[in-house]
């Protein structure tokens, strides 16, 4: 088992939250082994500044994975910040970006 796991980022509209699960099921055994853990804003508990702890999770993951869909791609929140964000980090190194195309779009 690895001592330290990958963080993942989940980058998604919450239209395809269904989708979401989906990929994270199949994720699954590298979770349980340890290779890595996963991060969504789902996991934000009550009281919590979700603005913060998006940012927060977003800026210290090491893969970021985009769910592409139409929704994704119309949701200013997500394309404005999260893919913004994410690109910036893809290029300077600091994280790895994966597109995932949940739906097709344009």
């Amino acid at each position: 088992m690895p001592e330290v796991s990958l963080q993942l980022f989940f980058s998604y509209s919450h239209k395809d939250e269904a989708l979401r699960d989906e990929l994270a099921n199949h994720l699954s055994t590298l979770t349980r082994q340890g290779v890595i853990s996963n991060w969504h804003d789902r996991k934000i508990l009550p009281g919590e500044e979700w603005d913060h702890q998006i940012n927060e999770n977003l800026n210290t993951a090491d893969i970021i994975l985009l769910l592409v869909s139409s929704d994704f791609i119309a949701s200013s929140y997500c394309w404005d910040v999260e893919v913004t964000t994410a690109i910036e980090r893809h290029n300077t190194g600091k994280a790895r970006v994966i597109p995932v195309i949940l739906r097709r779009v344009d």
